[in-house]
């Protein structure tokens, strides 16, 4: 779920073009050795609007504990726009908006008159805070990638692209404020392109040629950081969120050429299945579990497999986890309610078929069953069925990224954990 209203995702192709890699494809290990030493990254996205409805300024990542375990922090979204240049979704929720003493950072509200506000003054403050934080901006998300497309399309146009993201927001220079004065606050550029040369929100702009472009614009990004680190005397990390559907891998991303450029790139570990179907199913299982109705079908390790068989060095590889779930109602027939026939998504807060962590851990009435083999957990009523990962099952996954020799992991998002960050606890203490 990764949009300020809904995200179904587009992994819910058919089955005849998954064509999903085998357990046990050739992987691309390279000794073990991770970009940033020994150390797992820990990555955790924020969302711009959940200071709104959701009520999760980022006092609350500080205060729970969670950024005391994250390496970094996404800040998402910022839109690519027809012109083809980078702009704020929403400027009051990013430089504009006043955070009183409860609700900041640091526990000192903001005063009128002070040079930078809203959300990238508190990212300042929680990188104050914790100064091993990487911060990065994430361009695009489900809504935002209509023109990505466009903007890649010709050298002349990417390097517009970067220049104009750049100016914004490395270099910090806000329309209307001070130049510079968001400057320093951003580390680098997480690539959110949902999706280059296939099918991802409605209206998007898809050409064939953008898997080439792809890499072109991540070489472009890649050479205006490097220079403008040259002056800094600082490196700027690029990443990229990348898709667990084989047919969307092959259609848009050059497996090993991008990650020349890429300093690792966080693979998408759920929304496998979802209340967009009419069948209940897991939507984030390590292995595909037994009697699953469908074949071939989506899971974390024929999605880790069909990135490394492209080419894609596993150090580089950050797993995706979830902390929201997918839900459908209207099952009968008793058993555990999986793969049941179900009449619709189950009511969720912010949206039907979908609820965070923190509310369905509560749920009354509830049984828990867990499937350690497919790495696959679920709550049923007899009626109702919530596929989720609760702490031990990010735990599992934990095992698995050490296992798999795999860079890390990645968090979406961390305003569906609970107060005390319980998911994220489990991941950071599971890749120490």
């Amino acid at each position: 779920m990764r949009d300020n209203t809904r995200r179904l995702v587009a992994v819910a192709a058919t089955a005849a073009t998954l064509v999903a890699a085998a357990p046990g494809a050739a992987q691309a290990h390279d000794s073990g050795h991770h970009e940033y030493g020994k150390k797992y990254v820990k990555v955790g996205y924020f969302t711009q609007w959940g200071i709104y409805g959701r009520g999760f300024p980022l006092a609350k990542v500080q205060n729970s504990g969670a950024a005391a375990g994250l390496t970094h922090l996404n800040y998402a979204f910022g839109p690519v726009t027809a012109t083809g240049e980078c702009v704020s979704a929403d400027p009051w929720a990013d430089w504009q908006t006043s955070f009183s003493d409860a609700n900041s950072v640091d526990g000192v509200g903001d005063v009128a008159g002070q040079p930078l506000a809203g959300n990238l003054n508190q990212l300042a403050e929680l990188k104050s805070k914790n100064p091993k934080l990487r911060v990065l901006i994430s361009l695009g998300g489900w809504s935002g990638s209509a023109y990505f497309s466009d903007a890649a399309l010709t050298d002349a146009s990417r390097k517009k692209l970067v220049s104009s993201c750049v100016d914004l927001w490395i270099k910090g220079n806000l329309p209307g404020l001070q130049a510079g004065v968001a400057g320093g606050i951003f580390d680098g550029v997480d690539l959110d392109w949902e999706w280059p040369g296939s099918a991802g929100n409605t209206g998007n702009v898809i050409r064939p040629a953008d898997k080439a472009n792809f890499t072109l614009l991540a070489a472009e990004f890649r050479a205006q950081l490097d220079k403008l680190g040259r002056g800094t005397r600082k490196h700027y990390d690029l990443t990229a969120f990348l898709p667990a559907a084989p047919a969307k891998i092959d259609a848009g991303f050059e497996g090993r050429k991008i990650f020349k450029y890429l300093d690792f790139g966080t693979v998408q570990g759920y929304d496998f299945h979802g209340s967009w179907e009419q069948r209940s199913n897991q939507q984030s299982s390590i292995f595909v579990p037994r009697g699953a109705p469908d074949n071939p079908d989506f899971s974390v390790d024929n999605a880790i497999n069909a990135w490394t068989a492209a080419g894609a060095p596993t150090s580089k590889l950050v797993l995706g986890l979830p902390y929201y779930s997918q839900g459908w109602t209207g099952i009968t027939g008793g058993g555990n309610g999986r793969f049941a026939t179900a009449t619709g998504p189950a009511k969720g807060v912010f949206a039907d078929g979908t609820e965070d962590y923190k509310t369905v851990k509560n749920l009354p009435g509830f049984k828990l069953y867990r499937d350690w083999r497919a790495g696959n957990s679920w709550l049923f009523d007899g009626t109702t069925f919530w596929t989720y990962d609760d702490p031990a099952q990010m735990r599992q996954k934990t095992r698995y990224i050490r296992g798999k020799g795999l860079g890390g992991a990645m968090m979406w998002s961390l305003d569906g954990d609970d107060d005390n960050a319980s998911l994220t606890k489990a991941v950071t203490a599971g890749l120490r």
